[in-house]
Parts: structure tokens; C-alpha cells; sequence
């Protein structure tokens, strides 16, 4: 697709599952010139929601939920790079609507799973989407970058520090590194979490993190220690 952004790694999940209808979508909403950060918008706003059915136990909207908000996440950066509206100001509210949307999904789940597991999932989910992106930005050899706008200075508040300790724990991370770590990111971790809504079983999730967070520390560990 002439609107996918070059990556290194290879989500499948994404790919596969989410960008082909987030493409239709585009297709009609590029006509009607729809600006891409009311996509952004419209992705929070479906998390958000999400949190809320979560929190009331309906688990099953809330999954659903969450499939929609991948949907536009997907959706959100095609429109961008198909009109030539790619702007710092739509990735910064892309980034930190992600983090406020996630910040309110582990709310929800803490209704169920309790406000401590919550947390700890919170901060392992964070922890894995942030060496995602970071693997992927210093295999590419590209430096961690924002600027002095509002939403430019909120993004280094909350992910300036996950950027620096990235370049200081990752060294020369391998192609197998970075495709495993693409397999561990945004999309693929909201439809894992929806599985375990619509199974009833939210505290699977937690597994899966675990899972996740551990390959990549080894990936990683091992990636350091090659010449």
C-alpha cells in the first residue's frame, strides 16, 4: 500500500488484520477531506469508552471497543501520509492520547484485577510498546526528537526519560529483535487484551505481558553481548 509507513519489523496483526479495512476507510475519508487528528481523536475517544464498558464489567463492548481504536490508529497515520498531512503536532497526539487511553483501560481492569495488578500491568504494557518503538527508532539509526510546541513538551515529559533509558540499555539490536519486538505492539496487544475481555479472563493479560517483557529483556541482553 502506497500509505504504509516503512518499518523494519513486520506486525502481523496490523497488517494483516487491521490496515487492510483501515485502507477502505481512508479511501473514503480522504475525499471528504477529513482532517487526520479527528481520527486521532475519534481512536481515544473509542478507548476511552472501552474503559468505561471495562469498568462496568461489560467486558465484551469493551472489547470490541478496543478493536475499534485499533481500527483508527491504523486509519489515523494512512489519511496523513495519503493527503500530505503528516505533522509533528498529529504524532505527539497520536503518542500521548495512546498513553491517557491505556492509563484508563488498567483503570477499568483494576475494578476487576485490583488497583496494584492494574498498575503493574500498566507499567509493563508501557515498558513493552516503548522498546517496540525504540528498537525500531535506533535500528534505523534515528535520534529520539521533539520539540518546544505544548504537545511537543507533554511528549518529553512522558517519553523523553523511556527514550533515554532505551539508548542506554539497547545496543545494535538485531533485524530478529526488532521483527520480534513489531509483533509485540499496539495492535497486537489490544487484541490480545480483547480475547481475554471476551473470554472473561482480563487477568490472562497480565500473563501476556510477562511473556512479552521477558523475550524482549533477552532479545535485548543478547543483542549486547555480539561485537
Amino acid at each position: 500500500m502506497p500509505d504504509r509507513k516503512q518499518r523494519a519489523g513486520f506486525d502481523l496483526v496490523c497488517e494483516l488484520g487491521f490496515r487492510p479495512p483501515a485502507h477502505l476507510l481512508v479511501r473514503a475519508l480522504a475525499p471528504l477531506r477529513v482532517p487526520p487528528p479527528a481520527v486521532v481523536v475519534a481512536a481515544a475517544a473509542a478507548g476511552f469508552a472501552a474503559a468505561a464498558e471495562i469498568g462496568t464489567h461489560a467486558f465484551l463492548a469493551g472489547a470490541l471497543l478496543l478493536q475499534l481504536k485499533t481500527l483508527l490508529d491504523n486509519a489515523d497515520g494512512q489519511l496523513a501520509r495519503r493527503t500530505g498531512r503528516v505533522t509533528d503536532f498529529g504524532r505527539y497526539l497520536d503518542s500521548e492520547g495512546d498513553f491517557l487511553v491505556d492509563a484508563a483501560v488498567f483503570a477499568g481492569l483494576g475494578v476487576w484485577i485490583g488497583p496494584w495488578w492494574a498498575l503493574a500491568g500498566f507499567v509493563l504494557l508501557t515498558t513493552v510498546l516503548s522498546s517496540n518503538f525504540n528498537l525500531e527508532r535506533i535500528h534505523r539509526g534515528a535520534p529520539a526528537q521533539w520539540d518546544d510546541s505544548p504537545l511537543g513538551r507533554v511528549y518529553a515529559v512522558l517519553y523523553g526519560w523511556q527514550d533515554r533509558i532505551a539508548e542506554r540499555a539497547i545496543r545494535n539490536p538485531s533485524r530478529t529483535t526488532v521483527l520480534v519486538a513489531s509483533n509485540f505492539g499496539m495492535s497486537p496487544q489490544l487484541l490480545v487484551l480483547g480475547i481475554c475481555l471476551a473470554l472473561g479472563h482480563p487477568g490472562a493479560y497480565l500473563v501476556v505481558l510477562v511473556f512479552c517483557a521477558v523475550a524482549l529483556a533477552a532479545l535485548v541482553a543478547v543483542d549486547r553481548r555480539k561485537p
